[in-house]
C-alpha cells in the first residue's frame, strides 16, 4: 500500500509539472515600435517563433534600446541580448559580402532581392565566416535606393554634381561621390535636420524612408532609378550559446519560420512600405524616371565601384563573379515565383 501511495504521489506531481520549461530570449530593437521593421518583420518574428515551437521559446522585445545601432551585432556575440538585427554597413569593412546586396541596378523589388540574398548567402556568402559567432536568422536588403533633391536638372547626368547628399554607410557613400556629390554623414534619424538645416540639400533613399522621416516637405524632385543606385543589407542573428541551448526540435521549428520564409516577410514589408511612400509624394514631390542617357553615365561611371566591391568579396575567398551570377539569377527566379 506505500509503494501504490508512493507511486501515485510521484504521478500526480508529474502531471502537476509543465511539459517544458519554457526559454525566453531577449530581443533588442533601437528602431522606433511603429517602424515598419519593428512592428511587420520583427514583432511577427517573435510570434512566429513562439507558435512554432509550441510556446517552448518566447522571444521578448525590450523595451528600451541596449545602445547605438553598430553595437547590435556584437550584442549577440556576447549574449547582452539574445536576439539582435542591423546594418551591417554601420560597421564599415567587418561584412565585406554584404557589398553583393548593396550593388547598384540589381532589382526593384526588395521582395525579389531579399529571397535571393538569402539563398546566396546560405549558398556561398556564409562560407565566408564573417557570421561564425551567432546564428544568422535572416540577411536581407530595403527597396531600391532613389535620388531625391531640392533643386537641380532632373533630366541631366551631372544632376548630382556638387550636390549635398545625406549617405549613411555601405555602398551608398562612394556612388554619391561617384556622380559628384558631396556626401554628408549621417544616421537616417538626423536626416530631417541635415535637410531643413541646409546642412544637405538632398538624399539617397528608397520611398519609405523619405516618408517615413518626414522628408517629403523637405524635397521637391525626385529621381527613380532602375535597379536602384543602392539597397542596404540588414541582419537578424541569435547569440550562438542561447541557440545551441534549444532543444533540436525548436531549433528545426525556428529554422522553419526564418531563414528564407523571414527574408521573404521582411522584403515584402519593404515594399508595401515604399509603395505606400510614393503614393504619400503625390502632388507634394515630383518624381521622374532616369533618362537612358543618365543610366549610361551611371552605369559607365559606377563600374569602377562595382568593381572594387566584388573584390573585396572575393578578399574574403568567395568567388565573387560567381556569386553576383547566382544572385542575380536568383533575383530573376524570386521575381517570376
Amino acid at each position: 500500500m506505500m509503494i501504490t501511495r508512493l507511486a501515485g504521489t510521484a504521478l500526480a506531481l508529474a502531471l502537476s509539472l509543465p511539459a517544458h520549461a519554457e526559454t525566453k530570449l531577449t530581443v533588442a530593437n533601437w528602431l522606433p515600435p511603429s517602424h515598419p521593421l519593428v512592428s511587420e518583420v520583427i514583432v511577427p518574428m517573435t510570434e512566429q517563433i513562439k507558435e512554432a515551437t509550441a510556446g517552448n521559446v518566447a522571444p521578448m522585445i525590450l523595451p528600451a534600446p541596449l545602445g547605438p545601432p553598430p553595437a547590435h551585432f556584437d550584442f549577440a556575440v556576447n549574449g547582452v541580448a539574445d536576439i539582435t538585427f542591423g546594418v551591417q554597413g554601420y560597421s564599415p569593412g567587418r561584412f565585406k559580402t554584404t557589398n553583393l546586396a548593396e550593388l547598384p541596378f540589381l532589382g526593384d523589388s526588395a521582395e525579389a532581392m531579399s529571397v535571393a540574398y538569402w539563398r546566396t548567402f546560405e549558398a556561398m556568402l556564409q562560407e565566408a565566416g564573417e557570421y561564425d559567432q551567432v546564428k544568422v536568422l535572416a540577411v536581407f536588403t530595403h527597396g531600391p535606393g532613389e535620388i531625391f533633391i531640392r533643386d537641380g536638372d532632373v533630366a541631366s547626368a551631372d544632376v548630382l554634381t556638387g550636390t549635398k547628399l545625406r549617405v549613411g554607410g555601405g555602398i551608398v557613400h562612394e556612388v554619391a561621390t561617384t556622380l559628384g556629390a558631396v556626401p554628408v554623414e549621417g544616421p537616417s534619424s538626423k536626416a530631417y535636420e541635415l535637410l531643413s538645416q541646409g546642412v544637405a540639400d538632398g538624399i539617397l533613399f528608397p520611398y519609405e524612408s523619405v516618408n517615413f522621416f518626414g522628408l517629403i516637405p523637405q524635397l521637391k524632385q525626385g529621381i527613380s532609378v532602375p535597379g536602384g543606385l543602392y539597397n542596404t543589407s540588414f541582419y537578424i542573428v541569435m547569440n550562438k550559446a542561447k541557440w545551441d541551448s534549444l532543444s533540436p526540435e525548436d531549433q528545426a521549428a525556428i529554422d522553419g519560420v526564418t531563414g528564407e520564409a523571414l527574408a521573404r516577410m521582411a522584403g515584402q514589408m519593404w515594399d508595401r512600405a515604399d509603395a505606400k511612400g510614393l503614393a504619400a509624394m503625390e502632388g507634394k514631390l515630383t518624381v521622374t524616371p532616369a533618362t537612358d542617357a543618365q543610366i549610361d553615365a551611371w552605369q559607365t561611371a559606377l563600374q569602377p565601384v562595382i568593381d572594387v566591391k566584388l573584390a573585396e568579396v572575393a578578399e574574403t575567398g568567395i568567388d565573387a563573379d560567381a556569386a553576383l551570377a547566382m544572385f542575380r539569377g536568383e533575383i530573376a527566379k524570386a521575381a517570376a515565383e
